[in-house]
């Protein structure tokens, strides 16, 4: 199954653990870090490292970090070849993270800002997914649009969304929700989108066809019942949210329930967080099935 996915691309730069900051001060750290960020790229190479055929729409600058995200993406698998070189720079974060893996960013957007302005071709691809609308201008009016050319082509659709600097939240999100079989979202994202005091108010509040609730350490919901998490000393849950979304699809568009899917997501999104950076904690779909029966939660329910 071919899959497509638009979104961000971004380089990121990882200091840790860094505690506190204080202005003109220096902070020591034991370890920094560099490689794949942004919710489009960070998506399309789990789909990858777990075997799916996966193409990625988006932007980058005609600059070296250009050249060091597109190399990276194409030795996983990716196919870059619907990313766009432009005159603005690379999108870039720098992350200040914790020792018990929270983080910080510092962002400079660069190339998004001028990314997916049309509708990118949807023929041959069974599945299409959008990886956080917030993260990239055009897709906050677009979005919809996006999604509605993919169901037109035959394709099943999801997006996932994430943090909105801007505060619109259900202005963008919304009007998305009838062109999507699959809506990853996390508690918190849920609530300000629909302006929901609680979670299960803000589930009913979302009628796509299945909402799939991240909660980190909690593991997620799908459609309201829980899959439990895999217990992890986390060292960056940087882009674990992206690899939960990634491995989830590579399962499901493979042919699993929508629970047997949030398991592998939570197995995979548990490996990633042992490691710093995005995706450099990722195992092989093989690799994290293994790792994943040797530590599957007690209480996890049947498929």
């Amino acid at each position: 199954m071919k899959i497509l996915v638009a979104g961000n691309l971004v380089l990121d730069l990882l200091a840790w653990p860094v505690e506190k900051i204080r202005w003109d001060a220096t902070v020591w750290v034991e370890r920094f870090a560099r490689g794949v960020g942004g919710n489009g790229a960070n998506t399309s190479y789990t789909l990858a490292r777990m075997g799916a055929e996966v193409s990625l729409a988006g932007a980058v600058g005609r600059d070296a970090e250009g050249d060091e995200l597109l190399a990276i993406l194409t030795t996983a698998g990716v196919d870059v070849s619907r990313v766009r070189r432009l005159k603005l720079p690379t999108p870039t974060t720098i992350a200040l993270v914790r020792r018990n893996g929270a983080r910080a960013f510092v962002h400079r957007p660069g190339a998004s800002r001028e990314a997916l302005t049309k509708i990118v071709p949807m023929r041959g691809f069974a599945h299409f997914h959008l990886a956080n609308p917030f993260a990239v201008p055009a897709l906050r009016t677009l979005a919809p649009g996006f999604l509605r050319a993919a169901r037109r082509a035959g394709a099943t659709t999801s997006m996932d969304t994430g943090w909105d600097s801007r505060g619109e939240w259900g202005q963008v999100v919304l009007p998305c929700l009838e062109h999507l079989d699959i809506l990853f979202v996390n508690e918190e994202e849920a609530r300000l989108i629909t302006g929901a005091r609680g979670t299960k108010q803000a589930l009913s509040r979302l009628p796509a066809k299945l909402v799939v609730m991240k909660r980190g350490a909690r593991g997620a919901l799908v459609d309201g019942h829980p899959i439990p998490a895999f217990p992890v000393a986390a060292i960056d849950t940087t882009g674990a949210g992206d690899v939960f979304a990634g491995a989830f699809l590579a399962a499901w568009t493979a042919g699993e329930s929508p629970a047997e899917a949030a398991r592998f997501a939570n197995a995979a999104a548990a490996m990633s967080v042992c490691a710093l950076g995005s995706v450099s904690g990722l195992a092989s779909l093989s690799e994290t099935r293994r790792w994943m029966r040797a530590h599957l939660p007690s209480a996890a329910p049947p498929a």
